[in-house]
């Protein structure tokens, strides 16, 4: 068995998978073991391995992140500066710990931070951007037989000074390095079985994608669903990178995200709504501002919002009135942002904005009607909506929200297995 400090000699390029592990699955000794036997697989098929892990563990776990913030707060609190110094061990800690496991495994390995890795990223601590990505100390251990487990989350920005990506940050850098590597494929290991097409803890039945676009799956983590993060989807299309979501444990072949709405090869579709919507998301809590305002006064009424920092969605202009809904922790911050521009604000609390997803909903004539039909005929009230090309989503009362979910996940007929042949990723290089 290899033991730490004895690498092989240079070797010649392989083709690169990145595996990404979320904070679940490797808090223990089985979820441990079961990324030893993903990294070990991958390795006997000839292709070269880079990991990424997250913080180990949920609240409560000794080193998750939300431990940490909390550990932080109980002191009374720090600067963002300092406290994504904090943030940044959880991740380095995993890293080592699974370098560990690995080598325990006969796997040379070797950790590295995000600013090893070579992530460069902006200076907003918390939730930085990424800038650039330079990952030569990454193929030098590729180069050497190593296995690089990077810590995800975390970068530098120009200055040198430690930064975080925000949450689901891990999945972005996973994202970031298969793309800068070349990377034939990006899996990310967590703790369910894949993309479903509902929540199964408020739809029993939701069902296990096997296959989503890009922008299926963008519009769902964008709407609520937290499988996969939007910055990850998106560096992932631009790259033309497919990713496999997957359970670490478990051996469901999970769902392939990729350019094309069934897997790789063409596939017949199927008539009626059932291939029109892909999946129901939902978010909450929400609050809907109503501001009376003239023809006019609209540049007011948003720029106020926007300096307040605060992101809005489900945007209506009217003549006389202006609304959009914010997140609930923010409602009245904006709300006292306008009202110091001299408006009138009426704030409607305890709101949660339900969507349906799918590719097929472009150009198709009904599947406003269907929505519609759906929700009045659960009793559930209509307080707002809006579309875009594979989007439709409508703002509900809370109370109803899980109600709305299963109306519209009844209606599409998402339960229904359609594609019966589970979408395995082709391991024949990237998608151009």
């Amino acid at each position: 068995m290899s033991v730490p400090g004895a690498f092989e000699p240079a070797r010649g390029p392989r083709p690169i998978v990145v595996q990404k592990y979320g904070g679940t699955t490797v808090v223990d000794e089985a979820g441990r073991e079961a990324l030893a036997r993903r990294v070990r697989e991958r390795l006997d098929e000839g292709r070269d391995v880079v990991v990424v892990v997250s913080a180990m563990g949920r609240k409560g776990s000794p080193y998750a992140t939300d431990t940490l913030i909390e550990l932080v707060r109980n002191e009374g609190g720090a600067p963002p500066r300092d406290l994504d110094l904090v943030l940044s061990c959880g991740e380095i800690i995993a890293a080592v710990v699974v370098v560990a496991r690995l080598f325990r495994h006969g796997m040379p390995a070797v950790a590295l931070t995000g600013a090893q890795a070579g992530l460069v990223t902006d200076s907003t601590h918390g939730d930085a951007r990424l800038l650039s990505l330079e990952p030569a100390r990454v193929r030098a251990a590729l180069a050497r037989g190593l296995v690089p487990v990077v810590a995800g989350f975390q970068g530098v920005d120009e200055s040198g000074e430690v930064t975080t990506l925000g949450r689901g940050g891990s999945d972005t850098t996973a994202a970031a390095l298969g793309a800068a590597l070349g990377a034939e494929l990006v899996e990310i290991f967590t703790d369910v079985d894949g993309i479903k097409t509902a929540d199964p803890r408020i739809v029993p039945d939701a069902r296990t994608l096997p296959s989503v676009t890009y922008e299926e799956v963008f519009q769902m983590a964008h709407e609520g669903a937290r499988v996969v993060h939007p910055r990850a989807v998106e560096l992932a299309m631009r790259a033309g990178l497919p990713l496999l979501v997957r359970d670490a444990r478990g051996e469901v072949p999970g769902t392939l995200v990729s350019r094309h709405p069934l897997g790789p090869k063409e596939r017949p579709l199927w008539a009626g709504y059932r291939d029109v919507a892909t999946g129901v998301t939902h978010r909450a809590p929400v609050a809907l501002l109503r501001v009376p305002a003239g023809p006019g006064e609209e540049p007011r009424v948003f720029r106020a919002v926007a300096d307040a920092g605060i992101s809005i969605d489900l945007i209506n202009i009217q003549p006389e009135l202006k609304s959009f809904t914010v997140p609930e922790d923010r409602a009245e911050e904006a709300a006292n942002a306008l009202r110091r521009e001299g408006f009138a604000v009426e704030v409607v609390p305890g709101c949660a904005k339900v969507s349906v997803v799918g590719s097929g909903i472009h150009g198709r004539p009904g599947v406003t009607a269907a929505i519609v039909e759906a929700l009045v005929a659960a009793g559930v009230r209509i307080l707002a909506s809006t579309d875009s090309h594979v989007t439709v989503s409508c703002l509900v009362p809370r109370d109803d929200m899980e109600r709305a979910v299963r109306a519209l996940h009844a209606a599409f007929d998402l339960a229904r297995d359609r594609d019966a042949l589970q979408a395995m990723p082709e391991m024949e290089g990237r998608e151009e």
